[in-house]
């Protein structure tokens, strides 16, 4: 039978989580882009080998469009956002976090509570990127392209700009 329950981070909490994030931000500057997604990569990986619960789950799950933006070539975002990016990833990269990841059933939960802050962080640039890939999955299909072939086309490019002016726009 399985057991379901509530619990609440208060802000105290949530600074213990967004100081740990902020020193794994700190030891990622020298870290590429690659790594940390590679490092997120395996995160995923290591995660999809055990049973997880639904709240770590859906949480691992949008860990995916983290490095997503950071690996589309096509989306090409700014300098600037993509060091935001890179750093609310940077968690996943250090080899010590809260919770040993072997720890059975909660081994993920700090990488769960992390992804959080991170998506709510990042929502337009995520709002903005899935967007893009919705433009680019509707106008390859209208040509008669494959859209994972696509790279910078003229259309493509255009619209990018544009959803990327108005992602600062909503983050200011």
């Amino acid at each position: 039978m399985p057991l379901s329950f509530h619990f609440e981070l208060s802000d105290l909490d949530l600074a213990h989580f967004k100081a740990a994030m902020e020193k794994a931000q700190a030891a990622a500057v020298g870290k590429s882009d690659e790594e940390v997604t590679a490092a997120a990569r395996a995160l995923l990986v290591s995660a999809g080998q055990v049973q997880l619960p639904e709240f770590i789950s859906k949480r691992l799950n949008q860990l995916d469009a983290l490095i997503a933006m950071l690996a589309d070539e096509a989306w090409d975002l700014p300098v600037d956002d993509r060091a935001r990016v890179k750093g609310a990833m940077a968690y996943f990269s250090e080899a010590e976090d809260l919770i040993p990841d072997s720890i059975p059933v909660l081994g993920y939960l700090d990488d769960a509570i992390a992804i959080e802050l991170s998506v709510r962080e990042l929502k337009h640039e995520i709002d903005a990127y899935s967007e893009f890939c919705e433009y680019r999955q509707e106008q390859a299909a209208s040509r008669g392209l494959d859209a994972a072939a696509v790279g910078r086309a003229d259309w493509l490019s255009s619209r990018r700009d544009e959803l990327i002016n108005r992602m600062h726009r909503r983050r200011n």
